[in-house]
């Protein structure tokens, strides 16, 4: 009888995935971040918050919020009510005072050249973040909506419509990967707070971005520099 041949199995990853599993541009991916302290500098709570003179106030429950200490939802809700009375004109304002993290937009543009979508979700509001996303030319966007007083052009200091917890950011993540026919071993999940932790798990590379110690601990990845092009080094391979 003839020996039976022994099957050889190649283990040798494709041409185009990198063996560390890691996402690679040479491919087309997502990325997802967050956008208070990490698509820009500033958190945007707190400086309506100052707008109203509640920033002390806004500022520590935000940081608690952040690191995981409070229900996000909650937090934001007591935060916002400090808001009421505030005219709507206040976006303008504030938006004129935001500043893109360094290489924020870098990242974007490079992302997009190598055929990748970029969105963002954010526990921030609809009426900055529509327009960050417009100026950096994102393909996708999520954020809270604040109610308005029709008459008066007020903050009433409540969120209109369902809030943007941590489940909602992941669900959306997945959602614009399926979209885009893109696997989770090429979507990037970027963020500073524990609402966004779930997404930083489960994608394929998820990075604390200058977060609070509590999510740098939790995080497989963490950028510790205010530098958003430091997430093309790990995908530049």
């Amino acid at each position: 009888m003839s020996p039976i041949p022994l099957q050889i199995l190649d283990d040798t990853p494709a041409a185009d995935t990198p063996a560390d599993g890691l996402p690679t541009l040479r491919r087309p991916g997502l990325l997802v971040m967050d956008v208070d302290s990490t698509l820009i500098d500033e958190e945007v709570i707190d400086k309506l918050g100052e707008a109203a003179g509640v920033g002390e106030r806004i500022s520590a429950v935000t940081a608690r919020a952040m690191n995981g200490e409070l229900d996000f939802a909650q937090a934001l809700d007591a935060r916002v009510a400090l808001l009421e009375g505030l005219p709507t004109s206040i976006f303008d304002d504030v938006y004129r005072r935001l500043h893109f993290t360094n290489g924020a937009l870098q990242l974007i543009d490079e992302l997009h050249r190598h055929g990748w979508k970029v969105g963002v979700v954010s526990g921030g509001f609809h009426e900055i973040v529509d327009r960050l996303a417009e100026a950096a030319g994102l393909d996708y966007r999520i954020a809270n909506r604040l109610e308005v007083d029709d008459a008066s052009h007020t903050l009433t200091g409540r969120v209109a419509g369902p809030i943007v917890t941590k489940d909602v950011k992941l669900r959306a993540m997945r959602r614009w990967a399926a979209d885009n026919g893109v696997d989770a071993a090429q979507t990037v999940a970027v963020g500073d707070g524990a609402n966004d932790l779930p997404m930083i798990d489960a994608a394929g590379l998820g990075i604390a971005f200058c977060a609070k110690p509590a999510v740098r601990a939790a995080a497989p990845h963490t950028i510790d520099e205010r530098d958003l092009t430091r997430v093309l080094d790990y995908l530049r391979r």
